[in-house]
C-alpha cells in the first residue's frame, strides 16, 4: 500500500497542493499563483507542474495518485470540469487526461468539485467528523457547496449537486459570474464582498480600513475586514454581519430542500469567523419551516485550506473505488 498521495486545490487565485501521508496528513505543501487568466492549458501546465514537485519530494519515490479539488461542475467519471466560475474562457476540460499526458501516463487521477472535496476532507479529518450528514459551504474567490449524506458525498444525477454558490436569494439581485441574478456568490464572493466594502467607505472617513491598507483601496481582503473589525471598526463589522445575514439566508434554503441540520463554514472568508457566522446562526431560523428549526448548528472548519488538500488526498487513495459507480 503506497502512504503518499497528492492533493491539489485549484482556486480562482491560488494553486495549493500537499503531499499527503496516509496517516500522518500533510507531510509538505506549496502554493503559486493560479494565473487562470492565461487560459485553461496554462492552468493545466502549472498543476502538472505544482504536482510533479511534490511527487519528486514523496520520501517513498511515488504516489498512490492526484486527486484535485475544482471549481464547476465535475462529471460523474471525475474526469473533467465544465465552465468552471472565476476561470475566464473555460469550457470544459478534461484535468485526467491532461495531467496524466503531463506527468506519469500511469498514474491515477481524480478530480472533484473543491467544495465536495472540503467536505470529504473535513468528513475524515474535521470540523464534520461527528456528523454523517453535513452541508459543507466554502467562501473564497467564489462561493462553493457540497454535501455529505450519511457519510457520502451526495452528487447528484450527474457528479453536479450542490452548486449553493448559485441559489439565488433576489432574482432581481447584481449578477453572479455565473451569470445568475440574485446569486449568493454575487454578494459573498470574494470579489463581491470587497466591493461592497468599498462602495460604503465614503460613509466611514475614519475607518481603519483605510489605516490597514495604507490608503489603497485596492488592497483590502477580507483578511483585512477581520483585522478591522477586530478593531472595534463599524464598518468592517457591519460588512462581516451583512454577509452573514445573506449566508444564512440562503442556507434556510439549503435546510428546507435538504433536511440537513449541520452546517460546516469553510474557506477563506470564513476566517472572520463569528463576525459572519454569528448573524448567520441569528437569521437562520427565520428561513426554515417550523418543523426543521431544530438541532441547526453552524460551525466553522477550523482546518482552513488544509482541508482541500486532505480531502483531495483521500480520493486519490481511495483509488479506483473512487473512480466507479453508476449515478
Amino acid at each position: 500500500m503506497i502512504p503518499h498521495a497528492i492533493g491539489v486545490d485549484l482556486g480562482g487565485t491560488n494553486l495549493k497542493a500537499a503531499l499527503v501521508d496516509r496517516d500522518e496528513g500533510i507531510v509538505e505543501r506549496t502554493e503559486r499563483s493560479t494565473e487562470a487568466d492565461e487560459g485553461s492549458e496554462h492552468v493545466e501546465a502549472q498543476i502538472a507542474s505544482i504536482a510533479s514537485d511534490l511527487i519528486d519530494a514523496a520520501p517513498s519515490g511515488s504516489v498512490a495518485g492526484i486527486g484535485i479539488g475544482a471549481p464547476g461542475a465535475v462529471n460523474w467519471e471525475r474526469t473533467t470540469v465544465s465552465q468552471p466560475p472565476n476561470f475566464e474562457d473555460w469550457g470544459s476540460v478534461d484535468l485526467r487526461s491532461s495531467l496524466q499526458s503531463r506527468t506519469d501516463g500511469t498514474l491515477p487521477v481524480i478530480v472533484e468539485n473543491d467544495a465536495n472535496v472540503a467536505a470529504l476532507g473535513s468528513a475524515f479529518y474535521g470540523a464534520g467528523q461527528h456528523a454523517d450528514s453535513f452541508i459543507m459551504v466554502t467562501l473564497g474567490t467564489g462561493v462553493g457547496g457540497g454535501i455529505i449524506y450519511q457519510n457520502k458525498i451526495f452528487r447528484g444525477s450527474t457528479g453536479g449537486a450542490a452548486e449553493i454558490g448559485h441559489m439565488t436569494i433576489d432574482y432581481e439581485g447584481p449578477y453572479a459570474k455565473s451569470g445568475v441574478s440574485g446569486a449568493i456568490e454575487g454578494y459573498l464572493g470574494q470579489e463581491f464582498l470587497v466591493q461592497h466594502a468599498r462602495d460604503r467607505l465614503v460613509n466611514y472617513p475614519d475607518s481603519t480600513i483605510r489605516d490597514l491598507v495604507d490608503g489603497d483601496l485596492d488592497a483590502i481582503t477580507p483578511r483585512v475586514l477581520h483585522e478591522a473589525a477586530n478593531q472595534d471598526d463599524e464598518l468592517a463589522q457591519t460588512v462581516l454581519a451583512w454577509a452573514g445575514h445573506k449566508l444564512g439566508c440562503v442556507l434556510g434554503s439549503a435546510v428546507n430542500l435538504l433536511d440537513i441540520r449541520t452546517i460546516v463554514v469553510g474557506g477563506g472568508v470564513s476566517g472572520a469567523g463569528d463576525y459572519i457566522l454569528d448573524p448567520a446562526r441569528d437569521v437562520l431560523p427565520r428561513f426554515i419551516v417550523p418543523g426543521l428549526r431544530d438541532n441547526l448548528r453552524i460551525v466553522r472548519e477550523e482546518l482552513g485550506n488544509e482541508v482541500s488538500l486532505l480531502g483531495a488526498a483521500r480520493l486519490a487513495f481511495e483509488g479506483e473505488q473512487a473512480q466507479v459507480g453508476t449515478p
